[in-house]
């Protein structure tokens, strides 16, 4: 497959100043859900039936989504991360990658998964110089794991890691903490950093569930790191706030715990990431629900440019933290994170 790109390898320079919000925050990195689309059902973002995903013909082509990059890119972005969804499930995604990483300027790609199909691309990954791999694991139980995701497809996950650290692949493992369904295994999954180069990070649940019922009430991070602490009573904040998440070290690990308070957004005042949907909605925060279809514009007649300036005027008007945005957006909550963008 060929893509095509408005502005071939090198995005146009923009004239422009940084892009820069109206609190005084650089925006330097952007999250891309390039599909809605997932193999697992976890329970914290849809029902066991899943959700209405979008007609092919609402999802950004992946044509556009470079382009979009590319603009991005031009107003001082130089970290994408994909998402989905589940990446991995979209058509095309490896020639995608390839294409963003010869992109002059950008200069961190990585993803984000569930790992489930991942194991056969992480040849590819590495030959690319993917920057690094966020893998999705809430469980080291396979009954659990199933119960979870509503799939029995732990073992492919464990096998996405294995694979990756033998591969040198920079690695972190998200695990989100539900009270009375996970709580037990906190300290069970941050041992897997006790001897491998990963960084396990656990993040408070958030409220976009597709309207599933039944969900756990999800641990904060000051609940997590009392109890990390109980068991690890030398650890030791080494990195303050590094980008979303909090960063702990325990002696005697060879890898790292994060801890990222999602829902209580204790990361707000320094957060230079915006979120793009797969169908092109652009988000200026996670919760806020949507602030401009990019998917028009992008199918429209306006240049770059013109798209950049459109831009530049929306993050000039971005809410201050998660809770003003949320106060604005009002049922978006019951979306699911796969619509949103993981």
């Amino acid at each position: 497959m060929v893509l095509k790109t408005e502005n071939k390898n090198t995005p146009p320079k923009d004239d422009g100043m940084q892009l820069i919000d109206n609190h005084g925050r650089d925006i330097t990195y952007i999250r891309l859900a390039i599909t809605d689309r997932c193999n697992l059902r976890c329970v914290y973002c849809m029902p066991a039936e899943g959700i209405d995903f979008l007609p092919r013909e609402e999802i950004l082509s992946l044509d556009e989504l470079e382009r979009l990059v590319s603009i991005f890119v031009s107003m001082g972005v130089n970290k994408v991360r994909i998402t989905g969804g589940e990446p991995f499930v979209r058509k095309g995604l490896m020639v995608f990658l390839k294409r963003l990483k010869s992109m002059p300027g950008l200069e961190i790609l990585s993803l984000t998964t569930n790992g489930v199909a991942v194991a056969p691309e992480l040849d590819g990954l590495k030959k690319l110089g993917i920057s690094g791999l966020n893998v999705s694991l809430d469980t080291l139980k396979p009954e659990r794991f199933k119960s979870i995701t509503r799939r029995d497809q732990m073992q492919a996950v464990l096998e996405t890691i294995k694979q990756a650290l033998a591969l040198d692949i920079p690695l972190k493992v998200n695990s989100v903490i539900q009270e009375g369904i996970n709580d037990d295994e906190i300290i069970d999954l941050a041992e897997l950093a006790r001897s491998q180069p990963i960084e396990v990070r656990f993040i408070e649940q958030m409220p976009f569930s597709g309207g599933c019922s039944g969900v756990g009430e999800g641990w904060k991070s000051a609940e997590i790191i009392n109890r990390l602490q109980q068991r690890y009573p030398d650890l030791e904040l080494t990195e303050g706030v590094s980008g979303t998440a909090k960063i702990l070290k325990v002696p005697g690990f060879l890898g790292k715990v994060g801890i990222i308070g999602a829902y209580s957004r204790t990361f707000c005042g320094s957060c230079g990431k915006l979120r793009i949907t797969s169908r092109g909605q652009l988000k200026t925060c996670l919760y806020d629900d949507g602030v401009l279809d990019l998917r028009q514009l992008l199918r429209s007649e306006k240049t770059d440019r013109e798209i950049g300036d459109i831009l530049r005027h929306c993050v000039a008007q971005r809410a201050k933290n998660g809770f003003e945005a949320e106060a604005t957006q009002g049922s978006a909550v019951k979306k699911s994170m796969a619509t949103i963008g993981g």
